[in-house]
């Protein structure tokens, strides 16, 4: 992804944001540097970073050391022999095409693109001591790992025992709350009206759903982390043997962001009420889904009780529930403020950030507490779950859900903002600038332009929360808009601000117009205009075309050159035509008359699309 920005651009970047959990600079003017082993293990075990070896700090500034191309290339070869060595890193993740010789202004600087390690990988760790060896990146650079953070990282990689698989000992029927039992099998009928389970008692229930189980290889069985988690009584969850650090908190704030008040609402183990998994559900639930009411809506005779934004609350609730890690010292936990809802978890997340994004992959720690509200109809599986989370957001063109991490102890938080980005005002206003190109755009697109035209201005670090992207990611979309013709750049590096292209985009659109009105530009007539005109021209030439060509020749010509999938620089070169020209005033108008497709048609904007005639 980096080789498709200037890498002068993003060395600025990186050297403008200075150090930050995803940055470090090293100077190498004394040797390849003994740290950077500790930075990668550090990077491996967290999300993943970028080494920069060329760059010396002094009094919070940064400079270049001034490296010879030699030099660079000497440190590569250290790197390449160390990385491979058992003795000096546990392992390697890095491709040839992840460390980088790059000469910036006068010198030569090395990067590395460290990618966060597979959970079966971690941990990453220096010499052959995990125990010794282990670094996380925390806000202040990179820290050495404790003991127990270790081994919930060794825990994590064995996808072969869930953490809520674990058998407890000493526990009976007695530790499971009753009136939690009985109200999860009146749901488990509502939701399974005629599944065989029904019949069954109650202890054969709970073995079937996972929260009783015997250990096959050692004999050993006993209710399960999860049987307790979900239907147990309190003190039996609190239990040393159990989960002694389990909390459940839920606060309503009346402000918009931070708790600078009283909490108005709030619900958390005070000994009214059982305190496990099940029942802090069915308490939480409803409180969410007032945070965006549902609407009357009818599918057939059916009434649809869940609107997408309900069920995006739902699965983000129930995500935080069953993939907490409950061996962690951290309280499970919801905030929720006037515009926005917290879910706070305890643990890591044990997929990328990217990969979340992504969707439709998930690694469950608790595949049994899946399993139980799996039964109920309320949670998805095979990532699923999240899809819903961000789809039921991007629908109402609110702010992204944001994921964030903390660490010490670890935890994972996911803000869902109910903040409208794209008011129905500012899509007309869009199109009014741009036409019906605005159609054609994604969410990330069309929320970046709305952003542009509700502000003077934009820039990488105003978008990105917005979008809950990587910075290099916002970069390139930026850069792809500027090429396209809406967003105008001013400025270089981190200092560079965006502002929308009104009077190019307005000029454009009414040169088009004029055009289009000026001639019997409809399907039929344009035809009829290729078939009677003269086709001596082949595609692997240019093509003769005056200057004021009328447009219904030049659309026939295009098309006489996209007989095989083609870019727009390949067009613009057999036309004739700047690329400039082409994208903004006449490609749209074919696309619109079906003259054309797009290879990538969910992508107008993708770097490698490429067009055919129809």
């Amino acid at each position: 992804m980096i080789d498709t920005i200037d890498f002068e651009d993003y060395i600025d970047t990186l050297i403008a944001d200075k150090e930050s959990e995803e940055i470090e600079f090293k100077s190498a003017k004394g040797g390849f540097p003994r740290s950077f082993w500790e930075t990668y293990s550090a990077f491996a075990n967290t999300e993943g970073g970028t080494i920069v070896l060329g760059v010396k700090e002094k009094n919070g500034s940064f400079s270049s050391d001034n490296l010879t191309e030699e030099t660079v290339v000497k440190y590569k070869k250290v790197f390449w022999d160390n990385v491979n060595n058992p003795n000096t890193i546990s392992r390697c993740l890095l491709k040839n095409s992840d460390v980088k010789t790059i000469k910036y202004q006068d010198s030569w600087l090395l990067l590395f693109y460290i990618p966060m390690a597979d959970r079966t990988e971690r941990p990453v760790y220096r010499t052959q001591n995990a125990k010794n060896g282990t670094y996380k990146r925390g806000y202040e650079g990179d820290y050495l790992c404790a003991s127990n953070e270790v081994n919930r990282m060794f825990a994590d990689a064995d996808i072969t025992t869930p953490s809520d698989s674990r058998i407890l000992t000493g526990f009976s029927m007695d530790d499971i709350d009753n009136e939690s039992m009985q109200q999860y099998r009146q749901l488990f009928n509502l939701s399974n009206p005629n599944h065989p389970w029904n019949v069954l008692t109650d202890f054969e229930l709970l073995r079937k759903l996972g929260g009783y189980r015997t250990d096959r290889k050692t004999g050993k069985e006993g209710f399960t982390l999860a049987g307790i988690l979900m239907l147990g009584k309190t003190h039996a969850i609190t239990d040393n043997e159990c989960a002694p650090n389990f909390f459940l908190d839920y606060r309503h704030y009346d402000d918009e962001q931070t708790p600078k008040g009283r909490w108005i609402d709030r619900v958390y183990p005070d000994g009214t009420w059982e305190a496990n998994l099940f029942q802090f559900y069915r308490r939480i639930a409803p409180k969410l889904y007032k945070f965006v009411p549902a609407p009357f809506v009818l599918s057939g005779d059916t009434r649809i009780d869940e609107s997408e934004a309900q069920v995006s609350l739902r699965e983000a609730f129930i995500n935080s529930l069953i993939h907490a890690d409950y061996s962690v010292n951290a309280s499970l936990s919801i905030l929720k403020y006037s515009n926005q809802i917290v879910f706070s978890n305890p643990g890591t997340l044990l997929i990328s950030r990217q990969q979340y994004y992504k969707g439709g992959e998930s690694v469950c720690r608790n595949k049994a507490l899946q399993t139980m509200f799996m039964m109920l109809g309320k949670a998805e599986k095979a990532g699923s779950g999240v899809d819903k989370i961000l789809k039921g957001w991007e629908k109402q063109y609110w702010k992204k859900p944001s994921l964030s991490f903390k660490y010490q102890p670890d935890k994972v938080e996911l803000s869902m903002s109910i903040e409208s980005l794209l008011s129905n005002d500012i899509r007309m206003g869009l199109i009014k600038l741009f036409g019906e190109k605005i159609n054609g755009l994604d969410y990330q697109a069309l929320i970046t332009l709305a952003t542009a035209y509700s502000q003077s201005e934009i820039s990488n670090e105003t978008i990105r929360p917005l979008l809950a992207i990587h910075r290099i990611s916002v970069t390139i979309l930026l850069k792809q808009l500027c090429e396209h013709g809406f967003l105008v750049a001013t400025g270089r590096g981190r200092g560079t601000k965006y502002h929308l292209n009104r009077q190019e985009a307005s000029a454009d659109i009414a040169s088009l117009d004029a055009n289009i009105a000026g001639t019997d530009a409809n399907i039929a007539s344009l035809e009829a205009n290729i078939a009677s005109t003269d086709a001596n021209i082949a595609s692997s030439k240019q093509i003769k075309i005056g200057k004021r060509t009328k447009p219904e020749i030049l659309f026939k010509a295009i098309a006489e050159v996209c007989s095989e999938y083609v870019t727009l620089e390949e067009i613009a070169t057999k036309t004739g035509r700047s690329t400039g020209y082409l994208k903004d005033r006449i490609i749209p108008e074919m696309l619109r008359l079906h003259i054309i497709e797009r290879l990538f048609p969910e992508a107008p904007t993708n770097p490698h699309q490429k067009y055919r005639r129809i």
